[in-house]
This record gives structure tokens, C-alpha cells and sequence, in this order.
């Protein structure tokens, strides 16, 4: 781990870049506190597929209606 304050981060950026991708984790501070982290990216390991749980989920009939106190809560007062 390489800490670098935000001044030499941005004078050595693509030094810190390859650090990086080497697999090191670099911490940029300001003003002597950490405030940033670089790290290596890493792409989503897993693709979502849609429609995986076509067939699984059952929507109940009455899915789309409110009950009638509910209704209640969306009538504006005059």
C-alpha cells in the first residue's frame, strides 16, 4: 500500500497507475488525511441473464388493485 498526497498523485499519475495494475492499492491524502483510494478495476465476475427466473415468481390476480382505505391516502382534501 503507497500512500501519496494529492499533489504527487497528479504528478505521478501514471506511475501510481501501473502500481496499481500490479495490484498495489495507492491512498491519496489531503491535507494529510486519506481521501481517495485506487484500485486495480475489476469487471462484474458474473453476467446477469434476464429472464433467469421466468416461471419462478407468480403475480397475484389482484396484484394491481388497491384496497379502498388505501385509496383513501391519494384523494386530495378540497
Amino acid at each position: 500500500m503507497q500512500v501519496s498526497s494529492i499533489h504527487k498523485a497528479k504528478t505521478h499519475l501514471s506511475e501510481l497507475i501501473k502500481k496499481v495494475e500490479a495490484g498495489e492499492e495507492v491512498i491519496i491524502c489531503k491535507a494529510g488525511r486519506p481521501a481517495a483510494v485506487l484500485l486495480k478495476y475489476s469487471p462484474l465476475k458474473s453476467v446477469r441473464l434476464p429472464g433467469v427466473l421466468k416461471g419462478k415468481i407468480k403475480i397475484a390476480e389482484d396484484f394491481d388493485e388497491l384496497p379502498t382505505n388505501f385509496k383513501n391516502y391519494f384523494k386530495k382534501d378540497k
